[in-house]
């Protein structure tokens, strides 16, 4: 049994009973959020899933970081494949009474994990030229969708971690941003999935940052608030996750 399969009193359902597919490690993340009328999400959303939202307002969240030791079960990681950067746009939903993620987009430096993931999961991965580089106490990271066809969308900034590590209390903003053990994802005839995924309880930092640029809302029609985001950071996050099944 994998270790992580032990640690489950922080979720808010029980695990898959279903062998895990696929391991991978989260690193250097940071969680850009952004708050949003929900009727100019609605519309972007499956009938299906009710989007999720907090005091009135929808969410819309860009996080960057780096994937490393991704492999499916009963395989190994290996260099040049195993390891990449990853940049998505992502809201919030539920469905059947489990709150989850739903992505608009997710970049990636990584040919055949973008083939994988549309093929796999049914979730909408591009192509990028990117870049993540710590240097000092910072990220330096750079995003650029060379996926032909698509939409652009750019991303170019740095953050940096500010404060101790802290573990969100339920009820909070926080916890209702990150907290959330499942995806879903859409077919191209309509059919929409949910996959599983577990993870310790997310050891968040207070950040700070300086975006250069940040086209990624640009796919979907929407120019973010003329704010500062909400920012959180967490260094590492190992992470399994399930096969999606259909709803």
């Amino acid at each position: 049994m994998h270790p992580l399969l032990t640690q489950t009193d922080h979720r808010p359902y029980a695990l898959s009973t279903k062998p895990w597919a696929l391991k991978m490690t989260w690193l250097e993340l940071l969680f850009m959020h952004w708050p949003v009328p929900a009727e100019s999400l609605r519309q972007l959303i499956p009938p299906e899933l009710e989007l999720d939202t907090f005091d009135g307002s929808a969410w819309l969240g860009v996080v960057p970081f780096e994937m490393r030791d991704v492999y499916p079960r009963y395989t190994f990681s290996v260099p040049g494949l195993s390891t990449f950067p990853e940049l998505n746009l992502r809201t919030y939903v539920t469905a059947q009474g489990r709150p989850g993620v739903w992505f608009f987009s997710l970049d990636a430096a990584n040919w055949a994990a973008v083939r994988l993931a549309r093929a796999g999961f049914n979730l909408p991965y591009f192509d990028a030229k990117m870049s993540c580089l710590e240097l000092d106490d910072s990220i330096y990271y750079h995003s650029k969708r060379t996926h032909k066809g698509a939409p652009p969308a750019d991303f170019v900034g740095q953050y940096r971690a500010l404060d101790s590590l802290e573990l969100s209390t339920p009820g909070s903003l926080e916890h209702f941003l990150t907290e959330r053990y499942c995806l879903y994802s859409a077919d191209a005839q309509g059919g929409v999935f949910r996959g599983e995924i577990h993870h310790q309880a997310w050891p968040l930092q207070q950040a700070e940052t300086e975006i250069q640029i940040n086209r990624m809302t640009e796919q979907i029609g929407l120019t973010l608030p003329d704010t500062e985001p909400l920012l959180h950071f967490s260094k590492r996050l190992e992470v399994l996750a399930w096969l999606p099944e259909k709803l």
